[in-house]
């Protein structure tokens, strides 16, 4: 089983699903080592503040003594909430209280201004120097100077809220990715079941380059297929029941005035052969044109082919085969299906006869261009305007109004060009000096 291509559906969800799950590992881990990492350290506004209450409590000392300490304590205990205390050098305290056991332990825990605040969820007590003797101030932090206080509240934010955020961006990038496209290709669906055959899907969804643009290109396909189907055989159907009514008029008026019953008959026999011919060539048209079939390929020697052609072409309609030259070399020989090639040349060479003059030449000629040859069939007639040339290809197209219909009814290159497509090959004309040159273009053997 080979991998999908660059472009492929599953590698755009697999960067996203990535993506996601590398921006959740980030906001567990690095965010949050991140936020640790800038609340382990005091701020410079709560170092002062704690240097303020240390020299409140130096004036105190100094001012009252004990009592001061004692004044400036209960006042900083009414106002923070915390543990504090005055000690000297020897941790000996400098209220009028002395430290008991427990209050003595705590101070072998105090840490500088300068050190850590210590792990999540602690309550770290700091020292603060007095700035004239080796006293010292040796309190709680307080929780309203705490840099971690608002840490709950983040990791609420980066574990909770912050994910379904990127939950929901990478939803809405999905659904632009998968679903809005999906939305797209079902109202192309309905409009299509609808009867609107002109309704498609537009480069929002066709530019793309994954399985989705894969399938709105396919769609749109489908859509024109259809709408140049559709569009076909109305046509095909409004110009066949034209051309069949002229034939039975014909017919109508034979059978009210004709006396000679064998003339009737002949007439009769005539007319019905016309119509069967058009019938079936329309019907041969709408198969090739609807159904597509995929003709068996073989190697065929053009040369040879175009032998048997010109003589039955020759057999019905009196020109000798020396007007019918072929100047292919003798190693011409394409892959394709034999009826259908002898079909469209044969198509294509009573069309040239029928609209060249007099002593005129129908010739075939070609070249090996690559893998391909390169034919054309040149007549002497008068050519075609530069507007007609691909008009001459459509079913029912007669240029010239005098002709009757039952010289023709304008379905042999369009019978011909439709062969031809079914074989890899294509067709087209140009005019040539003088007359009309038909080229068909067919991969070589």
């Amino acid at each position: 089983m080979s991998l999908p291509r660059r472009h492929s559906l599953l590698w755009r969800l697999a960067g996203a699903l990535a993506l996601f799950c590398l921006l959740l590992v980030s906001l567990h881990v690095d965010v949050g080592r991140e936020l640790i990492e800038a609340t382990s350290y005091l701020p410079e506004s709560t170092r002062q503040t704690l240097k303020g209450y240390a020299r409140e409590a130096e004036t105190a000392w100094q001012e009252e003594g004990a009592a001061g300490v004692d004044t400036f304590l209960l006042r900083l205990q009414e106002r923070e909430r915390i543990w504090a205390v005055v000690v000297d050098s020897h941790k000996d305290s400098l209220s009028s209280q002395p430290l008991n056991t427990e209050q003595e332990q705590r101070l072998d825990f105090v840490r500088r201004l300068d050190f850590p605040v210590g792990r999540p969820g602690s309550t770290p007590t700091f020292y603060i120097p007095f700035a004239k003797s080796d006293a010292r101030l040796v309190m709680e932090l307080p929780q309203r100077l705490n840099p971690r206080k608002y840490n709950e509240l983040w990791e609420l934010l980066l574990q909770r809220l912050l994910p379904a955020i990127l939950a929901i961006v990478v939803a809405v990038l999905l659904y632009r990715l998968l679903i809005a496209p999906l939305a797209i290709l079902r109202r192309q669906a309905a409009a299509l079941s609808a009867g609107d055959l002109s309704a498609r899907l537009g480069p929002q969804v066709t530019r793309r380059k994954d399985e989705l643009g894969e399938l709105a290109r396919t769609l749109d396909h489908m859509a024109e297929r259809l709408d140049r189907t559709v569009a076909f055989q109305r046509q095909l159907l409004r110009d066949l029941s034209h051309e069949l009514r002229t034939p039975l008029a014909r017919l109508r008026v034979a059978g009210e005035n004709e006396q000679d019953g064998e003339a009737l008959r002949r007439r009769l026999a005539r007319e019905v052969e016309a119509m069967e011919k058009l019938v079936g060539d329309a019907l041969e048209l709408v198969w090739l044109d609807t159904e597509r079939p995929s003709l068996p390929l073989e190697e065929v020697d053009i040369v040879r082919l175009w032998d048997v052609l010109r003589e039955n072409a020759s057999f019905e309609t009196g020109w000798p085969v020396e007007r019918m030259p072929c100047q292919l070399p003798a190693d011409c020989r394409v892959l394709g299906n034999l009826n259908g090639l002898a079909q469209a040349l044969e198509n294509i060479l009573r069309n040239a006869i029928r609209h060249s003059p007099d002593g005129g030449v129908v010739r075939l000629a070609g070249r090996r261009e690559g893998d391909q040859w390169l034919l054309w069939i040149e007549d002497q007639g008068t050519g075609v305007a530069e507007g007609e040339l691909e008009t001459i290809f459509r079913p029912f197209t007669r240029l010239s109004a005098a002709r009757p219909g039952g010289d023709g009814f304008g379905l042999g290159l369009a019978i011909a060009r439709s062969m031809v497509e079914t074989q890899s090959g294509r067709v087209w004309a140009q005019n040539g000096e003088p007359g009309l040159r038909v080229h068909i273009q067919l991969p070589a053997t």
